[in-house]
């Protein structure tokens, strides 16, 4: 068994003073923790026919990448603005000081797909809600959200369950 909160590093006061922020690029470099990991987020959906695996730009690419191929799914990219070349529906979301939009592709889903949203941690949620607005835009059936990481104390997660999505951690930090 891994010990995923010992393979994530911790950086105090990143980006703001007060800010502890979880470094998962170290879990990623260890080829034996990066695949346990791919593992126990997909264990829960392996019997669920999931069609497609929803990644948030960019972390969430490298984590949805390898969990589609586990499944045997598909892989959709969920983008910063800019960054898909055919036509998109656009989600916004507020940031501490100011906002930001996920893109999807808009024949990224069918009616009816069994989608699975993944990133890398979840904290005030407003990404991950993005991301489950455009694939209801889509008329996507979201089996579940997945992250490495919840930050519980800023909500994330609660919003997402409030919106009807079941979601799925390997590791809790309390705190910022």
């Amino acid at each position: 068994m891994i010990d995923y909160k010992s393979k994530i590093r911790t950086i105090p006061d990143y980006p703001a003073k007060g800010i502890m922020f979880r470094d998962v690029t170290t879990l990623m470099s260890d080829s034996e923790a990066l695949a346990a990991a791919i593992e126990d987020l997909c264990r829960p959906f392996e019997r669920m026919n999931v069609s497609k695996v929803a990644g948030i730009d960019a972390r969430g690419f490298i984590l949805g990448g390898a969990m589609a191929v586990r499944l045997g799914a598909g892989f959709l990219p969920l983008r910063k603005p800019g960054k898909l070349p055919y036509e998109t529906w656009s989600e916004s979301y507020a940031l501490e000081y100011g906002s930001d939009a996920l893109h999807m592709h808009t024949d990224g889903v069918e009616e009816g797909e069994q989608v699975l949203l993944v990133d890398d941690l979840i904290a005030t949620g407003g990404t991950a809600e993005a991301g489950v607005k455009l694939l209801r835009k889509g008329k996507a059936d979201i089996v579940a959200a997945a992250f490495l990481i919840d930050l519980p104390d800023l909500g994330g997660a609660r919003t997402l369950r409030e919106l009807g999505v079941e979601v799925m951690s390997l590791v809790t930090f309390t705190g910022h």
